[in-house]
């Protein structure tokens, strides 16, 4: 999958941030991955990793609207 377009700037999120966005735990964001149900980090060097910033905003739009449809 190609997430790069012309006019457009990945950012990189790291663990803080995406726990601050997400308001999930370290273990709850790491358990959801193990689970194919949160988006996989991307490796920076040995011992870095971070999350594209657009696949964090989708799970968390995805994770609104399966709330406000179980709500219906």
């Amino acid at each position: 999958m190609n997430t790069h377009t012309t006019n457009s700037v990945q950012r990189i999120l790291r663990l803080p941030i995406v726990k601050s966005l997400t308001g999930c735990s370290r273990s709850s964001i790491y358990l959801k991955i193990s689970k194919g149900i949160f988006p996989k980090p991307i490796h920076l060097g040995e011992r870095s990793i971070g999350w594209l910033e657009s696949e964090i905003v989708a799970w968390i739009e995805q994770r609104i609207e399966v709330s406000r449809q179980l709500r219906k």
